[in-house]
């Protein structure tokens, strides 16, 4: 490891050089992806230092414990050391995460749909405790989230909500987020205090960007409005702001209500519709290149179970990576940096042995 993190220093102060030529500057998408490459380098000059000098002050303490005679100064030498221990392997996973190398898509935007599935009212809700997860996370990782379209339930939560997730390494850390999260719980209206399972399905989506656009003939295009319905008050019970697309070829159908302006809403009911397009023809042209689907390399197929959520016993436990934790509560917080820092790493290494086969 220390000798690739070396590497990456020394690319770190060639990159540093490179952003203060005239012909970089010049060149807006060199320049881009030079500064992007200089801030994941940096966080990786970053966490070096940390490990480093954490590995330093342990081996300093360890050297003044055997010297030292006062029973009362070696026992706060003692708490040190085990503070350094205690820090010394969440340093060094932090690091080994960040050697997976950077992909471009890494920090492009996605849409993020969660729906619920069996279950429900109970996963109505659930669908809501994981809408304010992913936003938490999101607020925590300083990203930004722009809501796209959602289906309230009479009972609380959601039947669907789609959301925009935009930010550093949003996708980096989201992509693995895909497929079906099962809960088991005792649902609120359960008089007998029973657990109940119920199964909500999440799916990530990537947004197009410039380079990288999909020709939509109007044509093909079946567009109907409607009266929004659900909370909003008077005004969206009154005007057909809601809007509804369907492309005729794949059948593919795409709605939006969130906005009070039918044209806004057309707007964001056409980026989802891109996005969905945009993800079957990826899907098609895997499925040219392999008859493996791409879930077996890492996307992650809506139709996998990939975790359960254990309330009454605070677990969480991730079946592709055999990951549990007993933090449920701090999860559902948004703490979610344990689970996708391991996924990262897991389909990094599972790509890898793949290419090895190859």
């Amino acid at each position: 490891m220390e000798e690739r993190v070396r590497g990456l220093l020394s690319r770190l102060e060639k990159v540093e050089e490179l952003l203060g030529q005239t012909h970089v500057l010049s060149d807006q998408k060199e320049y881009r992806l030079l500064t992007q490459e200089h801030a994941y380098l940096t966080e990786i000059k970053e966490a070096w230092t940390c490990l480093s000098e954490t590995q330093k002050q342990l081996e300093e303490n360890q050297l003044l414990l055997r010297e030292e005679a006062d029973p009362e100064f070696s026992q706060i030498i003692r708490e040190e050391i085990a503070q350094l221990q205690e820090k010394l392997p969440k340093q060094h996973k932090r690091l080994e995460t960040l050697l997976v190398p950077p992909d471009p898509r890494d920090s492009r935007n996605l849409i993020l749909e969660i729906r619920a599935g069996t279950g429900g009212d109970e996963a109505a809700l659930f669908v809501g405790d994981c809408v304010r997860m992913y936003k938490c996370y999101a607020d925590q990782k300083g990203w930004k989230y722009e809501l796209l379209t959602a289906t309230p339930s009479e009972m609380g939560g959601f039947k669907e909500y789609i959301m925009l997730l935009s930010g550093p390494n949003a996708y980096r850390f989201m992509q693995y987020e895909a497929g079906t999260h099962r809960v088991q719980r005792v649902p609120k209206t359960e008089a007998q205090g029973r657990v109940h399972t119920s199964a909500i399905t999440v799916a990530v989506l990537l947004e197009p960007d410039e380079e990288e656009q999909i020709d939509i003939d109007e044509r093909d295009l079946k567009i109907d409005t409607y009266r929004a319905s659900g909370a909003g008050g008077q005004h969206v019970n009154t005007t057909d702001s809601a809007v509804r697309i369907t492309h005729i070829p794949t059948g593919t159908a795409v709605y939006c209500q969130e906005e009070r302006s039918q044209h806004k809403n057309k707007d964001k009911a056409m980026r989802l519709l891109t996005a969905k397009l945009l993800e079957e023809k990826r899907r098609k042209a895997e499925l040219e290149v392999s008859e493996l689907r791409s879930s077996q390399v890492g996307s992650g197929d809506r139709s996998e179970r990939i975790r359960t959520y254990n309330f009454s016993q605070n677990r969480l436990t991730d079946h592709r990576v055999d990951l549990t934790l007993y933090k449920l509560d701090k999860v559902m917080d948004g703490d979610l940096d344990d689970i996708t820092e391991a996924l990262v790493k897991h389909y990094h290494n599972q790509k890898l042995s793949g290419d090895q086969n190859s």
